[in-house]
């Protein structure tokens, strides 16, 4: 399992930014640019959702209450994804956490960051 570790994350005014950082540390097995990259978040009382995803190849997806203001990006060479995330609203607070996937038809591999809190006040 990859070891991720998160940050960035805290209190910003509506309309605000933040950028999002998540590290791979530790011993990879295999290269960092195989892993699909994302970021989900959880409100409370609610499930977690996926917000973007970045795969090795560059392809990226977005949910549709993010696109426009987030944008998934990643740094190979650092073990590093970044979410830069502007013109925050309420509805953004939840605590996000960064995931890195492997799968193909013999191999699979899911592991998640414990998470960084983004509080968005009105």
């Amino acid at each position: 399992q990859v070891q991720l570790v998160e940050s960035g994350g805290g209190l910003v005014q509506f309309g605000g930014s933040l950028r999002l950082s998540c590290v791979a540390s530790g011993r990879l097995f295999k290269p960092f640019s195989l892993y699909t990259m994302g970021w989900y978040r959880q409100a409370p009382g609610k499930e977690r959702t996926l917000v973007a995803a970045a795969s090795g190849d560059g392809s990226t997806r977005y949910d549709d209450s993010v696109k426009g203001r987030f944008t998934i990006s990643r740094d190979n060479a650092k073990n590093t994804v970044y979410l830069q995330m502007n013109s925050l609203k309420v509805e953004d607070t939840a605590v996000y956490y960064c995931n890195a996937n492997f799968q193909t038809r013999t191999d699979y591999e899911d592991s998640w960051g414990q998470g960084t809190q983004v509080t968005v006040s009105s």
